[in-house]
């Protein structure tokens, strides 16, 4: 309870829902949420903005955003919100992705998305496993990686490589706005959040394609501690997918804040 010699500095953003949300503890999907919220909020957005939910962890989101959403089929969330922002090009539209429903099945969608500069933002978070099917290979576990399907670790040889999505993005003429953040301290966090701003700011003024990729820690199908699971993201993530701006196209350079 506040008294009088008490003030508010942080308090749940009113584009969040009061919803107790269904994801596991230590998982910095909440984190995300809020940044994005936060955004919405300060940019004045929230009535105007359309976000898109993926299968898979998040595929509940809709219930914690107070705003519109759609429902994509797995890894077709790009392409609803192409036709949803090609049909209201007033609106704000976003997709909320993680590496399974973007980088595997929807690997088509996203890059022609980008390809065609969809005036569009992707969120799109990387914690490296299938979070919501039980922790198997994802198209982003590092190598030697170990996961409920590579129990001895991701072998090249037989699996490949991981996809470096930022970087494979970054090469679409049509994209405008590409970078990598995390959310595995509270520097990073910040940065993040400043990411988020400027996608949306770029989608505002129809530079073109944007996407953030958000590192992101997954201690239940890894098997970690949260704080463990952060130290994961630090050491063994950040040294594969290095943080940092992958694309600021011309178009996009006026809009870029920090």
């Amino acid at each position: 309870m506040l008294t009088d010699d008490m003030q508010v500095v942080y308090e749940c953003p009113d584009a969040l829902t009061d919803v107790i949300t269904h994801y596991c503890p230590g998982c910095t999907h909440g984190v995300i949420h809020r940044l994005i919220a936060e955004v919405l909020d300060e940019m004045g957005i929230r009535e105007k903005t359309i976000g898109v939910a993926p299968v898979g962890c998040s595929v509940f989101i809709y219930n914690y955003f107070d705003c519109d959403f759609a429902q994509a089929a797995h890894g077709r969330a790009p392409a609803m919100a192409t036709g949803l922002k090609r049909v209201h090009p007033d609106r704000v539209v976003f997709t909320y992705q993680g590496d399974g429903d973007l980088a595997a099945i929807g690997t088509a969608e996203i890059i022609h998305a980008a390809a065609r500069g969809e005036n569009i933002s992707v969120f799109f978070v990387n914690n490296a496993v299938y979070g919501m099917t039980g922790g198997q290979m994802a198209p982003t576990t590092l190598p030697g990686m170990k996961t409920t399907s590579s129990p001895t670790g991701r072998d090249v040889e037989l699996a490949g490589f991981p996809l470096r999505v930022s970087e494979l993005l970054a090469q679409m003429t049509g994209a405008a706005y590409v970078v990598r953040r995390s959310v595995h301290d509270p520097g990073n966090i910040n940065k993040t959040k400043k990411a988020i701003r400027n996608a949306l700011n770029v989608q505002l003024n129809q530079a073109g394609f944007s996407l953030v990729e958000i590192l992101s820690s997954c201690p239940t199908n890894w098997g970690t501690s949260a704080l463990d699971a952060l130290k994961f993201v630090k050491e063994q993530m950040l040294p594969f997918y290095p943080l940092g701006d992958y694309k600021v196209a011309d178009s996009a350079k006026s809009f870029i804040v920090g």
